[in-house]
């Protein structure tokens, strides 16, 4: 840090970005960006290696979070109370349902204290449960430290795990044998992989996805425990970048399913999980506007497409000896409006998960008789979902229930009998009342007549008087629902009279596939304009007034903070954006970043498409920036992160504090030591919830408009 940004800090004066300007054309258009040299040269070094950051951009970084903290001083009270009282609703030893697999019960647990999963089991029959993986002590000595996913063999005799140590999403595999009463573990760490792990099934190896060197998904491998991963036989490749890869195991534990899909299409392919030396086969190649999953039924496939205008998807099958479209048979056909989520398949029973005027059901089919049954609640809001299982022939489904006052429920309902079975709920140490709250599902018509939903959570016997300040949560992005479903922070604020509403904008898929499709490429403008008349609608009925709503979204959700914030600042007393994709224009012009090449069916390719260019320019919130009041506005970033690199939420911080007339400060907050989601320990995470809500209550009371930051 040079001494003109610490006394600039001193003085409580952000401190000083210099303007390097840069100019290109495209398209005709000269675009110039004043901070794209904070934008590191060894960019893909960082990740890999967070001290490799060049010393200016970490000292200017490291300036921003001291002004921060600077400037929230005054809230490190009101931060440790929230801390503490968010803490204080987390049952600190808890245990999740074990789930039974053979001779065992698989399941994870907490410490008392400890801030990372310990993945445990216990033997059917009863007896002492056997620690399989100790995530705290794994964590130990380490500034980050998240597990992506842990599997045992089939044989129960090793157990595999994948861990990202710098939040760069690079995860290394390891596995450890459990014979002989220890574990023992193996020296052949697999680095530079996705996380995921599918364990063949004579347990000699396993399935993982290899990233290359631009940090994308491209190729599957298959891994001989004990061998050099170096050795490792590639049975899957898709090196295009503008393709996903994805893995996972059938249901019934007979495939390997490999998933290739970009924002527009999709297509899979089955690997025999039992011969050892098996190759991919394709099940139907991919086309513009298709797509499909499927799942392993004895010698058929179930199939959920949205082939032949199903928009909203429809299941069919296929026997395995022909899977290809022209065998494909109907089994639930398309019905516009409901959204097929999910399917999951039992010997006796096909179940999936569907989503109709904004609310989720799940659906039993008994295959002899096709006979259905539903499985549906009553609040106004909820949210559902089914939890993974073990064994394939099992009559039971666990399912978890919640809404925005009902705390997690878990479910085992047995398909036969129809006989639901309370298996867990979830407890809240320092207590909790339900009926001293209320959860509300409203409609706002938006600027083009749709009806935008809206889920609610207040204290019970609120007064719809204006008076009541509001947090208003958005995301829009990739068909993404947001679930109103529990969450013990939000009380925080809700106990400090908020209300706390989630706008259900287009680009998700709360009201069907075609609320996503209005929310994306040439439509995106609906995602921010729903949001605004998200807003409007609830100063009109009472929840709230203008200025006294402080708006949160992250990543995708932070660029609808900057478009809103853009268009109507004079709604919001604050914005909290989380690591916000806001640099949209540069971000997709630059195919060289992990994302992008993806993107491009989502977002639009302004690099090849002048119209995609025009619209991305339109609403990307870095390029309409403008001199105007802005609201408070705090900015949260990760120094690893992937997916929104370090240097959007920086440059957009600088260019608002060079535009802004407004008295409220602009600030950012990076996390040196961690990525897309932020802190990995689930105690180091409350500490930067609380930062929010803090600033979110200080927002909301007009603590930040004495311009004092501006002296």
């Amino acid at each position: 840090m040079n001494k003109l940004q610490q006394n600039a800090i001193a003085r409580k004066a952000p401190p000083p970005v210099e303007k390097r300007p840069v100019e290109r054309c495209v398209h005709g258009f000269t675009i110039r960006d004043d901070y794209g040299w904070l934008k590191a040269d060894n960019w893909q070094e960082v990740l890999r290696d967070p001290a490799a950051l060049p010393a200016g951009i970490r000292a200017l970084l490291e300036a921003e979070n001291n002004y921060a903290e600077a400037v929230l001083a005054g809230t490190g009270k009101l931060r440790a109370e929230l801390a503490k009282e968010m803490r204080g609703r987390i049952k600190e030893d808890d245990a999740e349902v074990p789930r039974p697999d053979g001779p065992w019960l698989y399941y994870t647990r907490h410490n008392a204290g400890g801030q990372h999963p310990i993945f445990c089991r216990a033997p059917r029959s009863g007896g002492e449960p056997e620690i399989l993986l100790d995530g705290d002590a794994q964590a130990k000595g380490k500034s980050f430290f998240d597990i992506g996913s842990a599997s045992h063999s089939p044989d129960h005799d090793k157990f595999a795990w994948s861990a990202d140590e710098t939040g760069s999403e690079l995860y290394s595999i390891r596995v450890r044998s459990l014979g002989a009463g220890q574990a023992l573990d193996y020296p052949d760490a697999v680095p530079d992989t996705d996380g995921s792990i599918v364990w063949m099934a004579d347990s000699s190896g396993f399935y993982y996805i290899r990233t290359d060197e631009n940090h994308r998904p491209a190729e599957v491998c298959r891994h001989k425990t004990g061998s050099d991963p170096s050795s490792d036989i590639c049975v899957f490749s898709e090196h295009d970048p503008r393709l996903f890869i994805h893995i996972r195991r059938s249901q019934s534990a007979r495939f390997l399913i490999i998933g290739v899909d970009d924002h527009d299409s999709s297509e899979i392919h089955l690997l025999d999980l039992a011969d050892a030396n098996a190759m991919p086969w394709l099940v139907e190649p991919r086309a513009p506007g298709v797509r499909y999953d499927v799942e392993h039924h004895g010698e058929r496939l179930f199939i959920r497409t949205n082939s032949d205008g199903a928009e909203d998807f429809k299941i069919v099958s296929a026997p395995l000896a022909n899977v290809s479209k022209t065998s494909w048979a109907e089994e639930v056909p398309h019905e516009r409006g409901r959204l097929i989520i999910r399917i999951a398949v039992y010997p006796d029973y096909l179940v999936r998960i569907e989503r109709a005027a904004g609310l989720p059901r799940i659906v039993i089919r008994h295959l002899a008789s096709g006979g259905e049954h539903a499985i549906a609640f009553a609040e106004e809001a909820y949210s559902l979902g089914l939890e993974e299982r073990l064994e394939y022939a099992a009559e039971t489904l666990r399912f978890t229930y919640s809404s925005m006052k009902t705390p997690w429920e878990t479910y085992d309902y047995n398909l036969a009998t129809r006989e639901r079975t309370l298996r867990k709920r979830q407890v809240i140490p320092s207590g909790y009342d339900p009926s001293q709250y209320v959860t509300r599902r409203l409609f706002a018509t938006a600027s083009d007549g749709e009806q935008v939903p809206i889920s609610l959570l207040y204290r019970a016997g609120l007064r719809l008087d204006h008076s009541a300040p509001l947090l208003l949560y958005g995301y829009g992005a990739y068909g993404s629902h947001v679930p109103a479903s529990f969450s013990t922070n939000r009380l925080s604020l809700v106990d400090r009279g908020f209300v706390y509403a989630i706008a259900h904008v287009r680009g998700g898929t709360e009201k069907g596939w075609h609320w996503y499709m209005d929310g994306k490429l040439s439509k995106k403008q609906n995602t921010f304009t729903d949001f605004i008349s998200v807003a409007k609608y609830l100063i009109e009925t009472g929840y709230t007034r203008a200025g006294r709503i402080v708006a949160e979204g992250g990543s995708a959700g932070g660029m609808l903070m900057g478009a809103a914030v853009n268009l109507a600042p004079e709604l919001f007393a604050g914005v909290i954006a989380d690591v916000p994709f806001v640099d949209v224009l540069n971000t997709m012009l630059d195919a060289s970043l992990p994302l992008t090449p993806p993107e491009w069916l989502e977002w639009g390719n302004p690099a090849d498409d002048p119209a995609a260019f025009t619209a991305i320019r339109s609403y990307s919130p870095y390029d309409n920036v403008e001199a105007k009041p802005y609201p408070p506005i705090l900015a949260l970033g990760g120094l690893t992160d992937p997916r929104v690199t370090y240097w959007e939420p920086l440059k957009w911080v600088a260019k608002l504090r060079a535009m802004t007339t407004g008295s409220g400060p602009i600030l950012l907050k990076t996390n040196m030591g961690a990525g897309h989601g932020g802190a990995s320990g689930r105690f180091d995470h409350l500490q930067e919830i609380a930062l929010q809500y803090a600033f979110a209550v200080t927002c909301a009371a007009g603590g930040f408009n004495d311009g004092a930051w501006r002296t």
